[in-house]
């Protein structure tokens, strides 16, 4: 019984991600409102199982309306054209003035209490986790080859995941950080390193991309996108839960999906727009 429970876990898990897969591919392929909308409601619903996350953890109040009040303000922005970065920390900073208002009149009205520092930790850590990667993503489709680098940069990361899985189970020994997640091993480490380059390699021949760009993103999506993963099961380990959510059969929630493309989202648009 056991065994058919994991093969019908299994099979439910592949087929959520071939939709999902399919799914954020044919927006990035389509690119326009389809895909800054895809983009901004992964981004939102992310945002709220992290809030979530950090709402069971002791001593956390938390004012999520306006986590996803400035996230909007990110999105938005990032549709409409290309904000300067000045802006764009101008807006956090008004983000973390409003809390602290916030937070005043809490503190009269309730003679004495107040959560200005987890309060305004907390909202602004899940902006800038989650909100930025996905508006720099969104504005990473505008640019030249913005379609054909953003493809990539999802191909890469879930050849990763799959590398890193496939690596585990059939060579893994050494655990990579146990007190973190149990079944990440060092072999697979590699194995998902060894995976995005390989589905790099691919995508560079049929696409006929620039190399050394398109290397680089597979070697960021390969390394860095696992360090994404494991940042959310530290999140979830200190927040005592197995998943972010339940959304997605098989998965768990939109942020247990996509955990690792916000470290390779950010670092893909900060290499092809500020290094190069």
């Amino acid at each position: 019984m056991a065994g058919l429970k994991v093969d019908r876990e299994l099979r439910l898990r592949t087929l959520s991600s071939i939709v999902i897969a399919g799914l954020v591919i044919f927006a990035i392929y389509s690119g326009g409102l389809f895909w800054k909308i895809l983009a901004s409601l992964i981004a939102i619903l992310s945002l709220g199982e992290y809030y979530r996350l950090l709402g069971r953890l002791d001593g956390v109040r938390l004012s999520p309306g306006i986590g996803y009040i400035f996230s909007l303000i990110f999105l938005i922005a990032a549709m409409r054209e290309n904000p300067q970065p000045i802006v764009l920390a101008m807006i956090l900073s008004l983000c973390v003035f409003i809390v602290f208002m916030l937070e005043i009149f809490r503190r009269q009205s309730t003679k004495g209490t107040s959560y200005a520092i987890s309060n305004s930790g907390g909202i602004i850590s899940g902006v800038i986790y989650i909100s930025i990667p996905w508006t720099c993503m969104i504005m990473l489709r505008e640019y030249a080859f913005g379609r054909e680098m953003l493809i990539t940069l999802f191909v890469c990361t879930w050849a990763c995941d799959v590398g890193a899985y496939i690596g585990g189970k059939t060579f893994g020994t050494i655990k990579l950080c146990p007190y973190v997640s149990q079944g990440k091993t060092i072999q697979g480490f590699v194995a998902g390193i060894i995976g995005s380059l390989i589905a790099n390699a691919v995508l560079i021949y049929s696409f006929s991309l620039p190399t050394y760009p398109t290397i680089l993103i597979g070697f960021i999506c390969g390394f860095a996108g696992q360090f994404g993963d494991l940042a959310e099961s530290l999140i979830k380990r200190e927040a005592g839960q197995k998943d972010s959510g339940n959304l997605i059969p098989g998965h768990g929630g939109m942020l247990d999906r996509f955990d690792s493309i916000l470290f390779n989202g950010l670092l893909t648009y900060l290499v092809l727009r500020v290094i190069l």
